[in-house]
């Protein structure tokens, strides 16, 4: 199996049951579970990791609509575009190993920002991932491509 350096990791963070806005982190620590420390930990392991790329908020902004990051919900922002890999795909990222498990849907809290968002995301919010080994990942972690 050969790995291809596909990016890097701009930022990170997780959902906690305290706050409503995502929680930045510089390392995310993952399990079998999830991301711990995350609201979303151990509740669907089939996709437990959001995985958002640059690309998702670059697009808001051409319709200038301002949105920070984190704002789409994703434990993992790259400056990598996954979206139109099949599921299955795999990813190293710092000492753990991500599949990427099902394409992630709209939610209307998006709305809550812009009316416009749900419409021009409908096929780029994000994927799910699951965690097939678990590791840690830090901002700044080479983004690899696992290749058969």
């Amino acid at each position: 199996m050969s790995k291809k350096r596909v990016g890097k990791i701009i930022e990170l963070f997780i959902s906690t049951k305290e706050s409503s806005t995502r929680v930045n982190k510089p390392l995310l620590e993952l399990e079998l579970a999830g991301a711990v420390g995350d609201k979303f930990y151990d509740k669907d392991n089939s996709r437990s990791i959001l995985i958002t790329s640059e690309d998702s908020y670059n697009l808001i902004k051409e319709y200038d609509i301002e949105m920070p990051y984190g704002y789409l919900g994703e434990n993992i922002l790259m400056d990598y575009n996954p979206y139109a890999l099949s599921m299955g795909s795999r990813f190293q990222i710092g000492t753990a190993l991500l599949e990427i498990s099902q394409n992630c849907t709209i939610c209307n809290h998006l709305s809550t920002l812009d009316k416009r968002i749900p419409k021009l995301l409908k096929n780029d919010r994000g994927i799910f991932a699951k965690v097939v080994k678990p590791g840690k990942i830090s901002k700044g972690d080479d983004i690899y491509m696992l290749e058969e």
